[in-house]
């Protein structure tokens, strides 16, 4: 097998990817028609656009159960490792991360999905780390959501480090920690890639040591980017001082057309008039509730960008505004940041034919 290039593993250039295209209506809480249908369809036409573009990676969401409102939000969900997988095996270039719920899935048998995909992909696969929040679906499974982020992450680390004994040893070996016991357990085929990228999305103090000692990239919302600055000023650091080369992500939404008006105009539409504002509220409340992810003395800016695109960075405008905000995003120091359209497959040609030559001519990406 001939090993392809893992995009995340690219130096020096700022990484774009999709977030969200497994889940129903995507990342936009919205009502509007012509939301986000998260077919194996669309989301297969969808990579092959991506793949084609030079985008870097798709990312998607592991969600259980929906959101409620008028849409229920989020309550059709293709599984990400069925999904990576497919998505892997018709393509040639882009990475495909799977989310994993440490509560969820059994470290010995994530280890071998993983590697299992990722020779699918020929050394492109990664996965995103999941230590647990939403209280809802811990009740669906019928388990218990540790109140205290210390033995969430406790347990993600213990997890963790079996996955990575898993792909790293060989031979078997017994286990005998304070959450798992194993004997005579092994993992083989290992990751084509040895140790695929690692994602970790977190804000508490728990979360963000985890991140830094496990992670390649850690995944943090943009709400304020005057305090962003001051917080991957600080992540770099924290990074540097336990000898990892951290870097950190973001999530954006996307509104790019011609003109500002007509921009602004759909922004409106979709995000304000149309908005699923009960499945938003569901949504802020269990966020806030469970998660320290968003900064909780925003609620009301974050109010409005969770209808928008979950809470994401606001890309709305022309293609040279869009390309000005993610400009944005790459000075104030984030490594890349995800996209979200209200139609993903009809919406991002537009956004590779007219943004993705500006950011080239900027030297922030290169072609495809």
């Amino acid at each position: 097998m001939n090993q392809a290039e893992n995009r995340m593993f690219r130096k020096n250039e700022f990484k774009l990817g999709t977030f969200s295209a497994n889940c129903s209506s995507g990342m936009a809480v919205t009502k509007v028609p012509e939301r986000w249908v998260n077919s194996w369809e669309n989301n297969a036409r969808l990579v092959r656009q991506c793949d084609q573009a030079g985008l870097d990676f798709m990312l998607p969401i592991a969600r259980w159960i929906g959101y409620g409102g008028e849409t229920n939000f989020h309550y059709n969900v293709l599984e990400t490792m069925a999904w990576a997988a497919g998505l892997l095996a018709i393509t040639e270039r882009i990475s495909v991360i799977a989310t994993m719920h440490t509560a969820f899935n059994h470290p010995v048998v994530v280890a071998k999905q993983i590697a299992t995909i990722d020779q699918i992909g020929a050394g492109r696969a990664g996965l995103n780390i999941v230590a647990g929040w939403n209280q809802p679906e811990y009740d669906a499974m019928g388990l218990q959501l540790a109140d205290d982020h210390e033995t969430r992450y406790g347990y993600a680390q213990e997890w963790f480090d079996i996955v990575k004994k898993l792909w790293t040893e060989s031979g078997a070996f017994d286990w005998n920690g304070k959450y798992f016991h194993l004997k005579g357990v092994h993992s083989d085929p290992k990751p084509v890639s040895n140790l695929p990228p690692i994602i970790n999305a977190a804000g508490s103090a728990q979360g963000r040591e985890f991140a830094v000692k496990n992670a390649n990239f850690l995944f943090t919302p943009a709400i304020d980017l005057a305090r962003s600055r001051d917080e991957l000023a600080e992540l770099k650091e924290q990074s540097k001082n336990a000898g990892r080369d951290l870097d950190v992500l973001t999530f954006s939404y996307v509104v790019c057309r011609p003109s500002e008006k007509e921009a602004q105009d759909y922004h409106k539409y979709y995000a304000d008039t149309n908005a699923d504002w009960a499945a938003v509220d569901n949504l802020v409340r269990l966020q806030f509730a469970h998660a320290q992810s968003f900064p909780h003395d925003l609620l009301s800016l974050i109010r409005d960008r969770m209808a928008a695109g979950h809470g994401g960075f606001p890309l709305v405008g022309t293609p040279e505004q869009v390309a000005d905000g993610i400009t944005e995003l790459y000075e104030t120091g984030f490594g890349g940041t995800t996209l979200a359209f209200v139609n993903y497959a009809d919406e991002f040609p537009y956004f590779a034919e007219h943004v993705l030559p500006i950011l080239e001519k900027r030297g922030i990406r290169t072609g495809a």
